[in-house]
């Protein structure tokens, strides 16, 4: 069965997206999924703009947060018709040693939509169906939320959850989340959610006071702060509240070679520190101090399909807030869309949704 379709294209880097039809069609093990709506992602401007390769070479649609609903299935995925589903961000194979020892974010025949295979800014894109996540549209309407809405859940949610539970955070302990906005601010709620006393550091005072609400005991703008002053801001809110003074869980968030800087600094003894933002800037760091601290640095990519169901309660059941940091736009204008994300115009998740 084959669908009539249309993708938004990137051809070139910072050339137009264009829009372009195609037909399409489940293979075994394969669904289509109707797209309610994609995230834009800091990954997707790291292709547009900088010139970050992908795997699968351009012309490519581009967007990996995505939700929909199933509207076609090809042989041993025919159960998947008719139901709401959020596509996770990385598909492992589920069959490679690595995925078999528990090590599916590094199975080396994983999918990523708009990377290893076309991408959900679309009408409807082909996927594997081994890993989705399916949505309870009665808990989601119980919830306030769309499908489209909770397409920033693959991602912009899932992957602070994994850098959160690997890093090992439970109740009484510090977490410091660099960089407040888009994945930094759901990093923050997560933590919270896991039982940690958080601090958030950022530049903006506006994204500092939108996540105070939501999860940061403490607030600091670090252009306010050199590194020594900061991280004794950190070690005297830490003691007024009776936490330790090590072993903080320190996000790096920002994608920034600044905010790498700043969040290397925070090195306590125990800590450990995650890697959760990309980017193509180089630092440079005393690699010593991780020895003489005894602590620990973590890189994350992706987030495990089985644990999406989990982050996905977090939304639905209140613990994690989305609406206040999103916004939708119609798919038809992606380009208007993305160069504004660019210029932060646009300073929440922009959701692009088919008409």
């Amino acid at each position: 069965m084959q669908i009539e379709a249309h993708r938004w294209l990137m051809r070139a880097v910072g050339a137009p997206l264009e829009r372009a039809e195609f037909g399409a069609v489940a293979g075994p093990g394969e669904v289509v999924v109707e797209v309610a709506g994609c995230g834009v992602c800091h990954t997707d401007l790291g292709y547009y703009y900088d010139g970050v390769r992908t795997k699968l070479p351009l012309p490519l649609a581009l967007g990996h947060e995505i939700s929909g609903r199933v509207v076609a299935a090809g042989d041993d995925a025919g159960a998947w018709i008719g139901r709401s589903v959020i596509v996770p961000a990385v598909l492992p194979c589920g069959e490679c040693d690595l995925c078999r020892r528990g090590l599916g974010t590094i199975c080396r025949a994983q999918k990523m939509p708009g990377n290893d295979i076309e991408g959900g800014f679309a009408s409807h894109i082909v996927v594997p169906a081994r890993g989705l996540c399916e949505v309870d549209l009665g808990r989601l309407a119980a919830a306030g939320l769309t499908l489209a809405e909770v397409s920033i859940v693959a991602d912009a949610l899932t992957t602070p959850y994994q850098a959160v539970r690997r890093a090992g955070v439970e109740p009484g302990c510090l977490a410091v989340v660099v960089g407040a906005g888009g994945v930094g601010g759901y990093c923050v709620q997560v933590a919270r959610a896991f039982g940690a006393t958080v601090v958030a550091i950022d530049i903006d005072d506006a994204k500092l006071a939108a996540i105070a609400p939501h999860g940061a005991a403490l607030t600091l703008n670090s252009r306010a702060l050199d590194a020594r002053a900061l991280k004794a801001a950190i070690a005297a809110f830490a003691k007024d509240r009776g936490l330790r003074a090590t072993e903080w869980r320190i996000f790096e968030c920002s994608g920034s070679a600044a905010g790498q800087l700043t969040a290397f600094g925070l090195l306590v003894h125990g800590a450990t520190l995650s890697v959760v933002g990309f980017t193509m800037d180089k630092v440079e760091v005393r690699l010593s101090n991780l020895m003489a601290f005894d602590a620990r640095a973590l890189g994350n990519w992706g987030c495990p399909p089985e644990a999406y169901p989990a982050v996905l309660d977090l939304v639905l059941d209140g613990r994690v807030q989305i609406r206040p940091f999103i916004e939708t736009h119609p798919l038809a204008d992606i380009n208007r869309v993305f160069d504004a994300v660019h210029r932060r115009e646009i300073k929440k998740r922009a959701v692009l949704v088919p008409a």
